[in-house]
């Protein structure tokens, strides 16, 4: 792993200093100054009207949004990956919407991966110079060996982070598919991306805290590119959620519940298809609304490339959701 980099020099630390001044998420807001003085009610109102104008913000960006998750889908269908690469605040979320995939859409832990600069210390951990290394962008995403069928999401607020921006480079180099989100316009990130994704939601509250109003952002973004995605490979039945992993019980009472919505079975006919199928939802609504066996319905699905819609019409099933 290359050394992390030591103390800026003068030059360089002035250098970034100019660089912040110019970012919409770091400007300074005279009127906000005695936001400390104000009482606990006030700040809550006034953060909770900052907070409104994200999703405003996102709303303006949706065709370039819907152009990455067209291209993200297509490589994913082929076998790709979809990898989050970002530093601080926004490497978190990555990691976080990689993590939730697995559990909600039953995809392996190596489909969507979240790298975050440090490792995972710097989940919970400050590491110190980690953000500003190319280099171990470079590093972490060789140790994935990618292909031209992966995609590569570098995050970051400022859209200036060296490790995410560097993430991009390397992965646009190595011919993989890549998108550059950030919260500042004409930014290094977007620029260095195939799709480039600016949502600009201006200054923060707290000046320079990106995990606000620019983290917000991110994550509803972040959700978009792997619930659509999923949902373009066939991940849900209409809008349910047909691949979850029922790890617990919370998640076969959702499976049973699941099933019954999809084909309105009786709770007796719903649990010997799911048993049949080893607990596979999608597997068990195939069976019930087609009459087929289980090894038949995954059969379908297989050849199907898993969307149910497309099994149920190979078998013949009219489709009820």
């Amino acid at each position: 792993m290359p050394s992390l980099p030591s103390l800026p020099s003068s030059a360089n630390h002035l250098a970034v200093r100019a660089e912040l001044e110019s970012l919409t998420t770091e400007a300074f807001r005279p009127e906000l100054a005695d936001i400390d003085q104000l009482p606990t009610l006030d700040i809550a109102k006034l953060m909770n009207t900052e907070d409104a104008a994200v999703p405003t913000a996102v709303s303006a960006q949706l065709p370039l949004i819907a152009a990455a998750i067209d291209a993200i889908a297509e490589r994913m269908a082929r076998g790709g990956r979809l990898i989050y690469a970002g530093a601080g605040t926004a490497g978190r979320l990555g990691v976080l919407d990689a993590s939730e995939c697995p559990p909600t859409f039953n995809t392996a832990p190596s489909q969507v991966v979240g790298l975050i600069a440090g490792g995972r210390e710097a989940m919970v951990t400050s590491i110190e110079g980690a953000e500003d290394s190319a280099g171990l962008a470079r590093t972490d995403l060789d140790a994935l060996a990618l292909t031209p069928d992966d995609t590569v999401v570098g995050v970051s607020a400022s859209g200036r982070t060296p490790y995410a921006v560097g993430a991009v480079e390397h992965a646009r180099a190595a011919g993989a598919l890549t998108v550059g989100l950030s919260c500042n316009a004409a930014s290094a990130l977007a620029t260095a991306a195939d799709h480039g994704i600016e949502i600009v939601v201006g200054p923060e509250l707290v000046t320079g805290s990106t995990r606000l109003k620019a983290g917000t952002a991110q994550k509803l973004v972040l959700n978009m590119l792997s619930t659509i995605t999923m949902i373009r490979l066939g991940k849900t039945y209409g809008n349910l959620m047909v691949d979850v992993r029922a790890t617990n019980d919370k998640l076969r009472a959702r499976s049973h519940r699941i099933v019954a919505l999809a084909t309105g079975a009786t709770d007796e006919e719903i649990e010997t298809a799911l048993t049949e199928s080893n607990g596979q939802v999608k597997n068990a609504i195939l069976t019930l609304l087609s009459g087929t066996d289980a090894p038949t319905a995954t059969r379908l699905l297989t050849e199907n490339e898993g969307h149910l819609r497309a099994a149920l019409a190979a078998a013949g099933a009219a489709p009820r959701a």
